[in-house]
C-alpha cells in the first residue's frame, strides 16, 4: 500500500462502520471538548430564569374563613322556612357578589388591575378578577376538637393590603347577602302561603255554601238525616200520646167539677134571698165573674209572655183586655158601695140580716165562682192541648212523609260533603304552616336563624404564593443546561474525527507502534485562551449585572 493512499482508505472505513461504544473517559472527554457549549445555554438559560423571576409580579393571596352559625332556637321548635341548605346558598351568593355590577365596583373602588384597565375590556378583567377570587365549598373543619360547618374566601393579588380589604370586602358581602336573601325568601314563602291560604279560605267558603243551600232546599231528604227524623218521629208520636193522656184527665176532671158545680147550685136554690137581696146578689156576682176573668185574662197573659215578646198581637190584646176588665172592675165597685149605702137606709129581714146566712150563702158563692174558674182553665187547658195535638199530629205527618220519601241526591251531596272535608283539611294545613311560617319569618328578621360568622378575618400575606422564584430558577437552569447537553452531543454526533488512541485500534484494527502529539504555536495558543476567557468573564460580568438589576428592581419596588 502507498503511503499516499492510506489515509482516504482510513477514512472511508470509518465513516462506513459502527462507532465503538462509549465508556465513561469518553463521556468525561465529551464534556471536556464541548464545556463551552454546555455551559454557555446554561449560563444564559440561569441569567433568563433569574430576570423572569424577579420581574413577574409577587402573587399575595389573602383568606378568610367564614362560619356556619347553626339556629339559635331548635329546628324542632320553629323549622325553617327556607329550603336552601348553607352549600347550595353559598353557591347563589356567589353568583350575585360575583356577578358583573359587584366586581366592576369592587375594582373601581380599590382601583385594581390598573394595567390591565388600560389594554383591556372591563369585561376581560372582570373574567380576571373571578379567576382570582376562590371560594371553597362548605366542609367541616376541626376548631379546638370541636367540628364546625365553614368556607373560606381568598383573593390573589400583586399588592397584599389591598387582597386584605379586598377579602374583608367580600366577607361583609356575603354576610349582609346571606342576611338579606334569608329575610327575602323567608318573607316571600310566607307571602306565598298567605295567598295559598286566602284562596283555600274562598274555596272553602264557596263549599260551605254549596252545602249550605243544598242542604236548605231538601231539608228533612238528606242522607245523613234519616236517623234525625226517626228520634224527631219516635218524639213527636211520645207528644202526641202524653197529650191525649192530658186530654183525657182535663175532660174526667171536668166532669167531676160540673157535678160538684150541680150539687152546689141545688143547694144555693134552697136558700133564696128576698129580691133587694138579689139585686145585691146579681151585682155581687157580677163582682165576682170580673174578678174570675182578670185572674183568667192575667193567667192568659202569663203564659203568653213564657213564649212570646211584649210585641205578639196576642200579648198586647191581653193586655188591653186586662186594662178594660180592671175599669169595668171599678165601676162594679163603686156601684157596689152605693147600693150598700142605700140598703144600710132601709130596714132589712130578719133572716138575710143574720150572720149565718150571709156566711153560708158567701161560702156557696165563693165555691161556685171556684169551681166555675177551675172549669173555665180546664176548657182553656183543653183547647190549648187540642192545638198542641193537632200541631203533633202535622209534625208526625211531616216527618213520616219525609222518612217514606227515599233521600234525595245522595251522591251530589256525598260529592258536596267530601270536598267540604278535603278543603277544611287543606284550609287547617295551610293554616298550621302559615303560622310556623310566621314564627319563622320573625326568627329571621331576628337574626336568630342559621346565620354566617367570620371566623378567621382576613389575612395580611407576608410571603407571596407565586412565582416560586428557587423552584423556577432551578428548572430554568436545568433547561438551559439540558439543551447545552444536546448541543455538545449534536457536535459530537457530526464530528467523525478520531479523538483518541481507543479510536484509532477501534476503526483501523492496526497495531499502534506510537503517538506524535499536536505541535501548535504557543502564541497563537495562548491568544486563543485570553480570548476565550475574556469572552467568559464579560458574559458573567453582563449576566450577573442583570440579575443583580433585577433583583435590586424587585427589592425596591416590592411594596
Amino acid at each position: 500500500m502507498q503511503p499516499g493512499n492510506m489515509q482516504p482508505t482510513i477514512t472511508e472505513s470509518y465513516s462506513s462502520t459502527q462507532r465503538r461504544p462509549l465508556d465513561v473517559e469518553d463521556y468525561i472527554d465529551i464534556i471536556r471538548r464541548h464545556k463551552a457549549w454546555i455551559l454557555g445555554p446554561a449560563f444564559c438559560s440561569l441569567v433568563l430564569s433569574v430576570v423572569v423571576a424577579f420581574l413577574w409580579p409577587d402573587t399575595y393571596v389573602s383568606t378568610a374563613v367564614i362560619r356556619v352559625v347553626p339556629s339559635q332556637v331548635p329546628e324542632s321548635y320553629v323549622p325553617t322556612n327556607v329550603n336552601m341548605e348553607m352549600s347550595a346558598r353559598v353557591n347563589s351568593m356567589a353568583q350575585t357578589i360575583l356577578s358583573r355590577g359587584n366586581l366592576t365596583n369592587i375594582i373601581q373602588t380599590f382601583n385594581l388591575y390598573p394595567r390591565d384597565r388600560q389594554r383591556k375590556p372591563m369585561e376581560d378583567v372582570v373574567e380576571q378578577m373571578k379567576k382570582d377570587i376562590r371560594i371553597g365549598n362548605v366542609s367541616t373543619m376541626t376548631v379546638n376538637n370541636r367540628g364546625i360547618s365553614a368556607f373560606s374566601i381568598s383573593f390573589s393579588y400583586e399588592n397584599r393590603i389591598i387582597a386584605q380589604k379586598v377579602v374583608a370586602d367580600l366577607v361583609s358581602r356575603f354576610m349582609s347577602e346571606n342576611t338579606r336573601e334569608r329575610t327575602t325568601q323567608s318573607v316571600l314563602t310566607t307571602q306565598f302561603l298567605k295567598d295559598q291560604l286566602d284562596q283555600a279560605k274562598k274555596d272553602l267558603d264557596g263549599i260551605e255554601d254549596r252545602l249550605a243551600k243544598f242542604r236548605q232546599a231538601n231539608a228533612g231528604r238528606l242522607p245523613d238525616q234519616l236517623n234525625m227524623n226517626q228520634m224527631l218521629l219516635n218524639a213527636a208520636e211520645t207528644r202526641a200520646g202524653n197529650i191525649s193522656a192530658n186530654l183525657g184527665r182535663i175532660n174526667q176532671e171536668k166532669m167531676m167539677l160540673e157535678t160538684e158545680l150541680r150539687s152546689i147550685k141545688d143547694r144555693a136554690e134552697a136558700i133564696k134571698p128576698p129580691p133587694d137581696q138579689q139585686a145585691q146578689q146579681a151585682q155581687n156576682a157580677k163582682l165576682l165573674q170580673n174578678e174570675h176573668d182578670i185572674a183568667q185574662w192575667e193567667q192568659a197573659l202569663t203564659v203568653l209572655l213564657e213564649h212570646y215578646k211584649d210585641t205578639y198581637p196576642d200579648v198586647k190584646m191581653a193586655k188591653v183586655r186586662i186594662a178594660t176588665l180592671r175599669k169595668q172592675r171599678e165601676q162594679l165597685v163603686k156601684e157596689d158601695e152605693e147600693a150598700r149605702k142605700k140598703e144600710a137606709a132601709a130596714p132589712k129581714s130578719a133572716k138575710y140580716d143574720s150572720p149565718q146566712y150571709i156566711r153560708e150563702r158567701a161560702d156557696i158563692e165563693a165555691a161556685m165562682a171556684r169551681i166555675e174558674t177551675q172549669i173555665k182553665l180546664l176548657d182553656e187547658q183543653g183547647v190549648e192541648y187540642t192545638k198542641e195535638m193537632k200541631e203533633a199530629e202535622d209534625a208526625s205527618r211531616n216527618i213520616r212523609s219525609r222518612i217514606d220519601s227515599e233521600p234525595v241526591g245522595e251522591q251530589m251531596y256525598s260529592e258536596v260533603v267530601r270536598d267540604r272535608e278535603m278543603a277544611k283539611a287543606k284550609y287547617e294545613n295551610l293554616t298550621g304552616k302559615m303560622s310556623q311560617s310566621r314564627i319563622a319569618e320573625d326568627l329571621e328578621k331576628r337574626q336568630q336563624g342559621e346565620s354566617l360568622e367570620v371566623l378567621d378575618p382576613a389575612s395580611l400575606p407576608q410571603t407571596p404564593t407565586e412565582p416560586k422564584r428557587p423552584v423556577l430558577i432551578a428548572i430554568g437552569t436545568g433547561v438551559g443546561m439540558v439543551l447545552g447537553l444536546c448541543f455538545a452531543g449534536a457536535r459530537e454526533a457530526k464530528d467523525a474525527s478520531l479523538k483518541n488512541l481507543k479510536d484509532v485500534r477501534a476503526y483501523t484494527q492496526l497495531t499502534i507502534l506510537g503517538s506524535v502529539p499536536l505541535l501548535e504555536n504557543d502564541l497563537v495558543v495562548r491568544r486563543r485562551k485570553r480570548l476565550a476567557w475574556l469572552a467568559w468573564s464579560t458574559a458573567c460580568l453582563v449576566g450577573i449585572i442583570i440579575m443583580t438589576g433585577s433583583v435590586f428592581y424587585y427589592y425596591t419596588t416590592r411594596v
